[in-house]
């Protein structure tokens, strides 16, 4: 599984908040009803109906809502001096109001053991409830707010604290004193601090273990990396370029140049950088293929060359260095009038689609329908090796498709069979002896209809229609996603041919992770609007065809020196490590916080009679 499958698959467990007013009345709303539904239960009450709505209803408002509502306000601005990571306002009333109806529950539950007890536990219901609230909120602000231990707990324990402060003027104060019970402030105060200690205990306990392995190997605190990854899903913030800095390594790769210059200037580029684009949403290289494709004044494509996500750059300034290189590379470029027809040869699984400019080479790879993901860069390396010596061409550019998402696993790492079956369709390839003519055509819709719900990108899809000889024409469609549902290239390109007078057609993605920032961190296009995208593809590839002009074609394959990324090593170790925290924590957190609670609960209700 890669590292952006190990970190998107937790967004599945993000909900969207509801907004801070939205918060703010369900509270109030709640406590009145938790307030005036525990008042009806206690036996001893003898109020009717009225009273219990005006005593009840208050009571349950000042004790639950009010104190929450006031931690919910303060808490970010607790976090913010201690110099913890923002916290929104919704975000912090939402967590008093899941606080609130814990704790609420608790209470109600103590109030109907006690309607049927001769010894009243509610007020014990109220510490215990408390004393599970505390270690929550301690759990959520740690894992979020990059704060200390010890200052999450201080944080942590306005919520209780103001909710038994509450619970300790109402006694005193007014006489709303018999769904209480017999209440002794010392009692109070020794029951929840030895509950605190052991929660706390146990908290400590927790974060060790799961701390230790992650900050041993990478330096860094499996918490600490939880925070930064919800802060960029939530917020977008980019503070875990910080982390994948310290932990990167420089690497050198190459990136495949084709150019096209028309009469005056350059027509199109089409790009294929050894550089994986993630590893998610805008972090690192998440949304490279938009952000390279627009530092160009021309039309831009940039496809996904053969990489994993051990190539993921560190930040998103990295990517300089990439369109450094290219811009370096076109100044120099030679260029020829001549290409060959496109063909295709095939493999077993492998399906290679080739065509020569020049005295050089493209290679458009893929599996499909059979599912696959990324090609490692050794692979694409010893393919593209082999190709040059097969057909003695200078340079050969080759291109993962990336059309066909199988899902974890599906990557093409070295000694897997399709490597062979990869290397012997090019033995297949024929010679470069077909020199024609080219004209080349463009177009780009942005797809502003659909977004990355849909699987789409900020690039939306490219079409690049290459002309030989007057007659052969083929398309190449470039759409900015993260791979696509087995049988939707297939669908594609039947779907196209029929409607457009064309020869050859080939689908790609860019394998972008900017759409990636979804729960359960796969998000293939074509589970969405298929139709719509389809009709897209039709009317660019149409727009391009009528784009056609006479070009010349550039091909290089240029060296990127000293791009950091993630590597083999650290990428490898962050899975790794990853993995084995998961596992570990599907044990030990349950084993650790379950006996927390059973001596917590032990202690409050029967450890003391004071």
């Amino acid at each position: 599984m890669s590292t952006s499958e190990n970190l998107t698959d937790l967004t599945k467990y993000l909900v969207t908040l509801p907004e801070t007013h939205i918060s703010v009345f369900i509270i109030v709303f709640l406590s009145f009803i938790i307030g005036l539904t525990a008042f009806l239960i206690e036996p001893q009450t003898g109020s009717n109906i009225l009273s219990s709505i005006v005593y009840g209803g208050s009571a349950g408002f000042l004790i639950f809502g009010l104190m929450s509502i006031m931690a919910g306000a303060i808490t970010p601005t607790f976090v913010k001096v201690l110099d913890g990571r923002h916290m929104k306002m919704k975000q912090s009333m939402f967590l008093a109001l899941i606080s609130m109806i814990m704790v609420a529950i608790t209470y109600v539950v103590g109030s109907l053991v006690s309607h049927f007890s001769i010894y009243n536990y509610t007020i014990d219901a109220i510490i215990y409830g408390c004393a599970i609230v505390f270690a929550f909120r301690t759990i959520v602000i740690f894992g979020t707010s990059n704060i200390r231990l010890l200052s999450s707990v201080v944080v942590a324990a306005t919520q209780p604290a103001l909710i038994l402060s509450m619970v300790m003027v109402i006694v005193f104060l007014t006489s709303i004193t018999t769904n209480l019970g017999e209440f002794s402030i010392i009692a109070v105060l020794f029951k929840i601090i030895i509950a605190s200690l052991i929660l706390v205990l146990a908290i400590f306990s927790f974060v060790v273990v799961i701390e230790s392995p992650m900050r041993k190997n990478l330096g860094v605190g499996a918490l600490e990396l939880l925070s930064l990854f919800l802060s960029h899903m939530s917020e977008g913030s980019q503070a875990m370029e910080s982390i994948f800095e310290d932990m990167g390594e420089s690497i050198k790769t190459i990136v495949g140049i084709l150019s096209f210059k028309g009469e005056n200037d350059l027509k199109a580029i089409f790009l294929s950088p050894c550089v994986h684009p993630g590893p998610v949403g805008d972090i690192g290289g998440g949304n490279m293929p938009t952000i390279l494709a627009n530092r160009f004044n021309t039309f831009t494509m940039v496809s996904h060359g053969p990489s994993t996500h051990d190539f993921n750059p560190v930040a998103s300034r990295e990517i300089s260095k990439i369109e450094k290189v290219i811009k370096d590379s076109l100044k120099d470029m030679d260029y020829s009038e001549y290409a060959s027809a496109f063909q295709r040869v095939k493999h077993q699984g492998a399906k290679i689609g080739a065509q020569y400019f020049g005295n050089n080479l493209v290679l458009l790879a893929t599996f499909s329908p059979k599912g696959f993901d990324d090609i490692d860069f050794g692979v694409g390396l010893a393919v593209m090796n082999a190709a040059k010596g097969s057909t003695c061409t200078d340079n050969v550019v080759m291109v993962d498709c990336h059309n066909s998402f199988k899902g974890d696993g599906g990557r093409i790492l070295p000694g897997n069979k399709e490597v062979f079956e990869l290397l012997d369709a090019v033995q297949k390839l024929g010679k470069n002896e077909d020199k024609q003519v080219i004209r080349v055509g463009c177009c780009n819709d942005s797809m502003e209809d659909m977004s990355k719900e849909q699987g789409i990108g900020q690039s939306g899809v490219k079409v690049m229609v290459v002309e030989v000889g007057g007659n052969q024409k083929t398309a190449y469609i470039l759409l900015d996603a993260n791979n696509m549902i087995i049988g939707f290239r297939e669908k594609i390109i039947k779907s196209v041919k029929s409607e457009v007078d064309l020869d050859c057609v080939e689908v790609m993605t860019t394998d972008t992770h900017y759409v990636n920032t979804l729960s359960g961190g796969h998000n293939p296009v074509g589970n969405k609007m298929q139709d719509e995208i389809i009709n897209t593809i039709i009317t660019c590839t149409k727009n391009a065809i009528d784009d056609l002009e006479p070009v010349k074609a550039g091909v290089k394959v240029a060296e990127i020196n000293d791009i950091k990324t993630l590597g083999p090593t650290h990428a490898t170790e962050l899975v790794t490590t990853i993995s084995s925290i998961v596992a570990v924590s599907k044990f030990f957190a349950p084993l650790v916080f379950v006996l927390a609670l059973v001596f917590a609960f032990i202690w409050i209700f029967y450890g003391t009679s004071i």
